[in-house]
């Protein structure tokens, strides 16, 4: 049992809690050790009064015994929609505490990101994301642990934290290892669902895991002996163990009663034990703080509405009574164990004088109010924090909780509020704030907007809502001029999002039908072939080629929108096979000296990220990989300058995989495309960006020659029918078409590649080296079927002969050489080395020299193809010239 220490009740929590204590000891000795010393992660977890706040209150006290920082924060049941509620406690008091230099300095790059979310920046103009704040918090506390090593954080009732700071603490979890702190958190099981239950089962699965049990009879007993004297008999001790059901919080609280109640701890007296319980807790509890006189009841009950921040000052406003009455009723309130002073260690920047002893009390207290004063006192307290400089954002919560009733003020403070959500990073608040607004409601001139902005705020986490939003916005009056187009942007958005790529289409092409010519239908247009451009199925609109290219003939380039229908025409002519010297010039066109035009940046929102890597793609597949690889790596520096850690940075590191493929830097393309796909993971799978993240990569295992990884990658992330809507670089149906022959399924393969014929059939895309179906199929049917391989040679040469690069003629070439035999294979051979030498693509070109060298019987074109084959990293083609040169049969 664990030793009781002077002031019984205050430990009282912790008897039998020995295992839990030594656990926690080891943690704090072995975060002590050394500076080097990994993260530590404990998990505390039990019903309401078990011990667990007793523990963290133990933690600390051990932490601080050997010299440790301890940060500490709490969840509280009604402060869960205020946003960054939690991770603001931990970090405030020691970010305050800095000058505004060094905080600068402590945090870095990442001060603009995670600075407005802590409450110590002001946010920028626009919105911030929440998955780049997220990992500026992570970054911050890490970079905060180096300073104030030791470091022991410790989290309160994480079941009710705020969902931004569960992001945060499931990534933080995750990355324990980068950061010398211990983290100790507890939670109630069952208490959250949704999101918050999937977070907290994150923390929990990298955690040491916990699990709290009540007190046995004979701890009780000991317990009740010690709080009120040797002289408490058996029969009574029992009745305390079979009244409060060995909870050590309701046991404390019924010994306190017990002992100011002057009740003799004798079996004769055991009866009254639970008439005295009841008033401990729950109705109990309200009648104690009834008895304490109207006012401080009001008080507690203004300082339960406020929940966290409690000063007197504002409890007074809120509470309207003087400042002297107030005082004296926070005295009482502290004297009946309701309040109490917060640990000044934990304390946010000095703004709180009390908290609740137990978050129990918090929520029996605020429970206790009645509906409407609730209600009424919830609205007074938005005005209170409002007028005390804390902003909108801040008093939202109480106005989310404030009935109905035609306020267009109201309305107005919760737009704003929505705003200074979504600039600090936190949609799901704006979207609570919007959503209420609308149940106001707002007045007709004012709704279409309302709505305008909750789907702008949903739009990156529920496409779906976005979409009813929008389509509702649109349908009202009051959306008119630029912000009705960014609408329809939007709304094309989260259709192409939702898997809605044809409603996307008809969605802007019906918008563009009300303008005039002119430069916003002209925009709209390029929208429309944007979205028609990615679609995978048959073209939305009839001779849709030609009517882009006719449209993009009479552009100039002298305005984004000319530029974004010269970038499509170009990926259109690339991906058609039509001449690559006419797509790179239409590539170019839509450049201002050579650079992305203003507005067309990486990170400018106005046309999105697909158009760019159309360009980047145009470029990539059409031998001019200088360019693609500048606008790739320029793409992955602006995503992380941005802190944009979602799947733009997902996409941007396969992007950058893609160029290293291309160029036959097979390593390092394997290592971007693995980045990529971890990234992607967190994003979520089935999106585009996880199938380009697991195409490459699987592509690139294969051009490496290994096989078995690239079919585990394929089953392991569902690498298989059914494909997006959406187009993936490069064709994956070719891409698995290859593999299964790879693995040596080459009935199945032959079907898929049959499969990626008829696709690319109906898109039109007859560029061989980005949809390469027919080369592989060719090779696939060369023993069973010569006469269809020959014939599939002959249309991949002639393709590649019309588009005219140099990596596409070399690869029909080598297509050709594999089917023939003799000097005439010799020849063909001959001259895809010739053409693919030309090539910036040097795996092909390598794999041509092999070939060659085979053909040849060639001892120096094999150790040519061998020094090129380990060069590129592709370790199958490497070995095969080895095994060859190894052999020496006919070798000269």
């Amino acid at each position: 049992m664990t030793e009781v220490r002077p002031d019984a009740a205050a430990s009282a929590s912790l008897w039998e809690r020995d295992e839990e204590v030594t656990t926690i000891l080891r943690a704090v000795d072995a975060l002590c050790a050394d500076r080097t010393s990994r993260g530590g992660l404990l998990l505390l977890q039990g019903e309401a009064g078990l011990g667990k706040t007793a523990l963290l209150a133990e933690t600390r006290r051990i932490a601080e015994a050997r010299g440790c920082a301890v940060w500490s924060a709490r969840g509280g049941e009604i402060l869960r929609a205020v946003p960054f509620n939690v991770v603001r406690q931990l970090l405030q008091p020691a970010l305050l505490s800095l000058m505004p230099e060094e905080a600068r300095e402590y945090l870095g790059e990442w001060y603009g990101i995670a600075g407005p979310a802590l409450g110590i920046a002001e946010p920028g103009d626009g919105e911030a994301d929440p998955r780049g704040v997220c990992e500026g918090l992570v970054d911050a506390v890490s970079r905060l642990a180096g300073r104030d090593w030791p470091l022991v954080l410790t989290i309160d009732d994480a079941h009710w934290a705020d969902e931004e700071s569960l992001r945060w603490l499931a990534a933080f979890a995750e990355r324990l290892d980068e950061a010398p702190v211990l983290l100790v958190v507890t939670r109630r099981p069952g208490e959250v669902g949704g999101d918050g239950a999937r977070l907290l089962e994150t923390v929990a699965a990298a955690a040491g895991v916990r699990t709290l049990s009540s007190l046995s009879p004979d701890a009780t007993a000991a317990l009740t002996r010690t709080t009120l004297g040797p002289h408490a008999d058996a029969p009574f001790c029992r009745e305390v163990w079979a009244v409060t059901g060995g909870n050590p919080y309701e046991t404390v609280e019924l010994l306190a009663k017990v002992r100011d109640s002057e009740l003799e701890p004798v079996e004769a007296r055991a009866g009254e034990l639970r008439d005295l319980n009841r008033s401990a807790r729950g109705g109990g509890l309200v009648a104690r703080l009834e008895e304490l006189g109207i006012d401080a009841t009001r008080f507690a009950w203004a300082a339960a509405i406020l929940g966290t921040g409690i000063s007197v000052g504002l409890v007074a406003r809120l509470a309207t009574m003087g400042r002297e009455d107030a005082v004296r009723c926070a005295e009482l309130l502290r004297g009946a164990r309701i309040l109490t002073e917060p640990d000044p260690a934990s304390a946010r920047g000095g703004d709180s004088d009390l908290e609740f002893v137990h978050p129990l009390i918090a929520t029996a207290v605020y429970n206790s109010i009645p509906d409407a004063l609730r209600t009424a006192m919830h609205g007074i307290a938005a005005q209170v924090v409002a007028d005390s400089g804390l902003g909108a954002a801040a008093a939202s919560r109480h106005l989310l909780q404030v009935h109905p009733d035609d306020d267009e003020e109201l309305v107005d403070q919760l737009r704003q509020a929505a705003r200074e959500h979504l600039a600090v990073g936190a949609p799901e608040a704006a979207r609570r704030c919007l959503e209420r607004a609308l149940l106001e409601p707002p007045t007709p001139d004012v709704h279409a907007r309302v709505l305008y902005e909750l789907g702008c705020a949903t739009l990156l986490t529920a496409p779906a809502t976005t979409i009813d939003h929008l389509q509702m916005a649109l349908g009202m009056p009051g959306l008119d001029g630029p912000v009705r187009v960014d609408a329809v942007w939007r709304l094309s958005q989260a259709l192409l999002h939702n898997n809605q790529l044809e409603e996307a289409v008809r969605t802007v092409e019906a918008e563009a039908a009300r303008h005039e010519p002119g430069p916003v239908r002209l925009r709209l247009h390029a929208v429309q072939y944007m979205w028609e451009g990615l679609h995978t199925g048959e073209t939305i609109t009839p001779d849709r080629s030609e009517r882009l290219a006719e449209l993009a003939a009479g552009c100039t380039g002298r305005d984004n929108s000319e530029r974004a229908l010269l970038i499509l025409r170009g990926f259109d002519a690339m991906a058609r096979g039509e001449n690559a010297e006419e797509v790179a010039e239409l590539c170019d066109r839509a450049l201002v000296n050579g650079r992305l035009a203003p507005g067309l940046g990486w990170t400018d929102t106005e046309w999105g990220v697909e158009l760019l890597l159309m360009l980047a793609s145009a470029y990539a597949y059409s031998d001019r990989l200088d360019r693609a690889e500048t606008l790739y790596n320029e793409a992955l520096r602006a995503y992380e300058s941005a802190h944009w850690n979602g799947g733009h940075l997902a996409l941007a590191h396969a992007y950058v995989g893609l160029g290293h493929r291309r160029r036959g830097r097979l390593r390092e393309a394997e290592a971007a495309l693995r980045e990529s796909l971890r990234i992607a993971e967190r994003v979520g799978r089935g999106l585009p960006l996880y199938w380009t993240a697991t195409c490459n990569l699987v592509d690139t295992l294969l051009a490496r020659g290994h096989v078995a990884q690239a079919w585990e990658i394929a089953e392991r992330y569902g690498f298989a029918p059914p494909y997006p809507a959406t187009i993936v670089i490069p064709d994956p149906r070719s891409v698995r078409g290859r593999l299964l022959l790879a693995a040596g399924r080459t009935k199945e393969g032959v079907a898929e590649l049959e499969a990626a014929e008829k696709a690319a059939a109906v898109r039109g895309h007859h560029n061989p080296v980005m949809v390469p179906w027919a080369a592989d199929l060719a090779r696939a049917l060369a023993a069973e079927e010569p006469a269809r391989a020959a014939r599939l040679a002959a249309d991949v040469r002639r393709q590649a002969e019309r588009f005219g690069t140099d990596t596409a003629i070399g690869e029909a070439l080598r297509c050709a050489a594999a089917l023939e035999t003799g000097q005439r294979a010799v020849r063909l051979a001959a001259q895809a080395v010739t053409y693919l030498e030309a090539s910036p693509c040097q795996y092909e070109h390598a794999a041509a020299r092999v070939e060659y060298g085979i053909a040849s019987r060639s001892v120096a074109e094999l150790k040519r193809g061998l020094a090129l084959a380990r060069s590129c990293g592709a370790d199958g083609l490497a070995a095969r010239a080895r095994d060859v040169l190894e052999s020496g049969a006919g070798l000269r």
